[in-house]
């Protein structure tokens, strides 16, 4: 029955080493994709290449599958499986800042990591970046604790939410990816990189 560390079958070493041996894994899957380049990664934002929504899609969908199967056959109890607090208004705001640096700059907290790894000038902005708005989150927080904490509403999953069963969320979310799959080829055929574009 997993999750392991929960059970007590590893400890906090073994978890760090194991923690060290996927993010490596992970990482270096994530540069093999392309995700190392902050022009592919800005090129989903203008409709040119959706590979990073098709492979983060498929990554949460396998994810999910994965964890549901193993929930409903008994190897996993889905109920120790950590997640985080929701702060619905904090939160929202926080992905959108997110979301437009990312869109600014072409790279995320983790794709920022990947790409500097390898050698590239750019991301080391965002890396430096990282930190500097880590210190001043921690200068600030006192004058923004009220709102930071605002909208609580616990660790709550959308099935619970809304008291619906985990396996029609898993069948609506399948659904989505296979409609967003479709629909990033055709968007890809009509707005995306033509031969000759330099690519």
């Amino acid at each position: 029955m997993s999750p392991f560390y929960k059970f007590g079958y590893f400890g906090d070493e073994a978890s760090f080493i194991i923690a060290f041996i996927t993010g490596i894994g992970f990482g270096f899957f994530l540069e093999k994709g392309g995700f190392g380049s902050g022009n592919k990664l800005a090129a989903q934002f203008y409709f040119k290449d959706l590979t990073v929504f098709k492979v983060m899609f498929t990554a949460i969908i396998t994810a999910m599958l994965g964890i549901f199967f193993l929930g409903a056959f008994g190897l996993m109890d889905i109920s120790m499986v950590y997640t985080t607090d929701t702060f619905m208004i904090p939160q929202i705001v926080g992905g959108l800042l997110l979301g437009l640096g990312f869109v600014v700059g072409g790279y995320c907290p983790g794709t920022s990591i990947v790409s500097c790894s390898i050698g590239r000038i750019d991301p080391i902005f965002y890396v430096i970046g990282i930190f500097v708005g880590i210190f001043i989150y921690g200068e600030v927080y006192p004058f923004i604790s009220g709102f930071a904490n605002s909208t609580p509403m616990g660790r709550i999953t959308i099935p619970e939410y809304f008291n619906i069963s985990y396996g029609i969320i898993v069948f609506l979310v399948v659904l989505m990816a296979i409609g967003g799959f479709i629909g990033s080829e055709w968007v890809e055929k009509k707005y995306g990189y033509k031969k000759g574009d330099g690519k």
